[in-house]
């Protein structure tokens, strides 16, 4: 609590004497001209991508007003309202984006063009240690793009852009953007507050975020009884709280502080991040029996720590045939704590945790045009040293690596990953047709380190390296046919190579309530994937639609065996995992863990995005918009079943109005129930959606802005469940709610 009122004091005495400028000013300001000219939307970092009407494949961008009221309490959470993007919820703590289906590593999640390195690919209760409430926009990129920052995203690339290593001169030495929200549905209270400027050649950023909520509210049970004991018959549910979710409190704190030095010629910078957040998972409601007495099953809560260091540089024609050299370099130590207890006799202590140190590095070059060839060429390389394990009883309170002692038992061994790829991207425009390519060649060697501590999956063995070559291509064309019509289409070939955890797991997994098996026999992900697309705009009315295939070869994905393991269990080559009644007979008074496993088959993924908007009223009385949208995903495998974890159908409209300072709209969404689950897995019903959202500026003041800004969220109050979420059965979405917060800029 005492962060939060520094910053609060912190703001106020900024406040009183710091006149605000407008951060997308690239260079000192000589006039006192306060004239505002409306520019065309930019696309800052894609490199190839200028115009958003000229994308080729379908690009998603938030910022200023738009993202503020899309703002959520995670990445996914914010983007889940674009078209083929849901939120991978796991509680209110945890929303990774999915798109088209796909999420983890094939999707890659960025903070200025880099990695974030912490571990939310690796499994959906792993949060993201980037807050959207520090971004100064989110873009989502698809298609050639996404070879510029890795292989095998299938999904596409998200990256944050958030200036906490300036890129450009501000007007002021003093800029400061506060913004204070809170939220009905989790009790939150969320602060944050940014402050940049400039002297001389030197730009400067500073910000910090605090954030409290309390335990989230919904509409009805928390826990689907019947469907949670279908999977897991060895469940006792003795307690289903109702309109609360347990346990989902939760506490953040995030700091930044950055430099730059900048000329005419280009800039090179520095930053440090660091970034604290504790949050709980939703309990099970099972019990558990010990000297005679029964108890609920223990909260798990996962206390996550990150320290960021960061260089960025770019410098305008630094050689004869080029026209920009861009550099990041990044090291990140990060780890995170799984923390059981909070029942009688049972304080929270250390249960799995996770390490994960990481150098990311890249080095990117703009060439001069060739003839009609624009592009760049490129080089990154990442080395990370992670590892997955369970503390002993009394165990030490961190998951620092350095710390382990022999007792502790490795669920995933200390591997090194080292991964070098190389990469161009080229764009020629001919005529009408506006054609882009991108090659990506990498090498990835994971070399885990074996010891007694650690005990490869069931009959299998582990080597001491494993080396792949993931080489990934695409192709794309847009044909703007007239100024009304558009067509575009990309194929990509891509590879991905097998994650450390999808190798190599073999233990308990407290926060997913899970005993996960690695398969180290796994081998590379190829898939070939078309985009379709048809663009038009016209007196008004605009609308799009794009179709997508994707046949996926050998597809890596997890998913429940049907087995199950008892308390305690040894991880020897000779255990065997049980059937829920075997497992209930050796284990009548204490719940046993269901197995999750690593598996490998071909699948295809099918489906489409579109969306039609046009004008329903303008006069002095205002503007009135009406949008029509829909997504769908439909995901099977080659040889029978279906790929799990999948969105539903989803359609609605979306009413917006605005006049002056006023800006509103009400959204309503239909999602169809989710019948074609996974094996060992449950349908979710179909549910209804109803938001609304309103923003006032206030006029400027003094060159002060204010916007007031009120969200209703499912206002139908459904008790919603998340058909792409891992813990659907024992977190529903947030009930009822309203947002209230106010930003303002000086």
């Amino acid at each position: 609590m005492y962060k939060k009122m520094l910053l609060l004091a912190a703001s106020s005495s900024i406040l009183s004497f710091a006149s605000y400028a407008d951060d997308k000013t690239y260079s000192q300001a000589t006039s006192s001209d306060n004239s505002i000219v409306n520019l065309e939307t930019i696309v800052v970092n894609s490199p190839l991508v200028s115009k958003l009407p000229d994308s080729n494949l379908p690009f998603t961008q938030l910022s200023g007003d738009e993202l503020a009221m899309k703002m959520g309490n995670t990445i996914g959470d914010t983007l889940k309202q674009e078209l083929g993007i849901t939120s991978q919820s796991f509680g209110p703590g945890v929303g990774t984006p999915v798109i088209r289906g796909q999420s983890g590593s094939r999707v890659k999640v960025l903070e200025n063009s880099i990695g974030s390195a912490d571990v939310s690919q690796l499994s959906p209760d792993h949060a993201t240690s980037i807050d959207p409430a520090m971004a100064e926009s989110i873009e989502v990129l698809r298609g050639p793009n996404t070879l510029l920052y890795g292989s095998g995203i299938i999904g596409g690339v998200v990256n944050i852009i958030d200036n906490r290593i300036p890129t450009h001169l501000y007007n002021k030495p003093v800029n400061v953007v506060f913004d204070q929200r809170l939220d009905s549905s989790t009790n939150e209270s969320s602060s944050s507050m940014k402050t940049e400027g400039s002297k001389g050649h030197w730009a400067y950023h500073l910000d910090g975020l605090v954030r409290e909520r309390g335990d989230m509210s919904i509409a009805g049970s928390a826990i689907d009884t019947p469907k949670a004991q279908a999977l897991d018959p060895t469940l006792n549910v003795i307690n289903n709280g109702h309109g609360t979710l347990a346990n989902t409190f939760s506490e953040s704190f995030n700091g930044a502080a950055g430099a730059s030095y900048i000329n005419d010629k280009g800039f090179v910078g520095l930053g440090f991040n660091q970034s604290h957040n504790n949050y709980g998972i939703a309990p099970d409601g099972g019990s558990f029996i010990s000297n005679g007495i029964s108890y609920s099953d223990p909260n798990v809560r996962i206390d996550q720590r990150q320290t960021k260091f960061d260089f960025k540089s770019e410098i305008s024609q630094p050689f004869s045939f080029a026209d920009k050299l861009a550099m990041r370099f990044g090291y990140t130590d990060y780890y995170h704590t799984e923390l059981d207890g909070g029942v009688p006799s049972i304080p929270f202590s250390p249960g799995t945790a996770f390490s994960n140190k990481t150098y990311e590095g890249r080095i990117e070059l703009k060439h001069k045009d060739i003839g009609l060839f624009k592009g760049n060429i490129g080089f990154q390389a990442t080395s990370s040293q992670f590892a997955a394990f369970n503390f002993p009883s009394g165990g030490v309170p961190s998951a620092d690596l350095a710390l382990l002692d022999s007792a502790t038992t490795l669920t995933v061994p200390a591997t090194l990953s080292n991964s070098f790829g190389v990469f161009a991207l080229e764009s020629v425009n001919v005529g009408s047709m506006l054609y882009q390519a991108g090659l990506r060649v990498e090498n990835s060697a994971l070399t885990p380190t074996l010891s007694n501590s650690y005990i490869a999956p069931f009959g299998s063995t582990v080597n001491s390296n494993y080396n792949y070559t993931p080489v990934s291509a695409s192709v794309s064309a847009l044909w703007t046919l007239d100024k009304i019509n558009s067509f575009n289409l990309g194929i990509t070939h891509s590879q991905r190579a097998p994650q450390v955890q999808e190798l190599f797991s073999n233990g308990y997994h407290d926060a997913t309530r899970s005993y996960e098996l690695g398969d180290p026999s796994l081998h590379m992900e190829t898939s070939y994937n078309l985009d379709l697309g048809y663009k038009f705009k016209t007196h008004g009315v605009k609308g799009e639609l794009d179709l997508f295939n994707n046949w996926a070869n050998d597809y890596i994905y997890q998913q429940r065996t049907g087995n199950f393991v008892t308390p305690n269990f040894e991880a020897t080559v000779n255990s065997q995992t049980l059937s829920s009644e075997q497992c209930q007979a050796v284990s009548p008074t204490a719940p046993c863990t269901a197995v999750t496993g690593s598996m490998q088959a071909d699948a295809i993924f099918r489906g489409y995005e579109s969306k039609l908007t046009f004008p329903i009223m303008e006069n002095r009385h205002g503007m009135v918009d009406l949008t029509l949208f829909s997504d769908y995903t439909r995901g099977q495998f080659v040889n029978g079943g279906n790929v799990p974890h999948l969105p539903p159908l989803r359609f609605g409209f979306q009413w917006d109005y605005s006049q002056e300072q006023w800006s509103t709209n009400l959204r309503f969404t239909r999602a169809q129930a989710q019948n074609d689950v996974g094996t060992n897995d449950t349908p979710t019903s179909g549910y209804y959606l109803l938001t609304m959202g309103g923003e006032y500026q206030i006029k400027r003041y003094h060159d002060t802005n204010i916007m007031i800004y009120l969200k209703g969220n499912n206002l139908l109050n459904e008790n919603i469940r998340n058909s792409v979420s891992y813990l659907r059965n024992f977190s529903p979405e947030p009930g009822r709610g309203a947002q209230l917060g106010f930003k303002v800029t000086y």
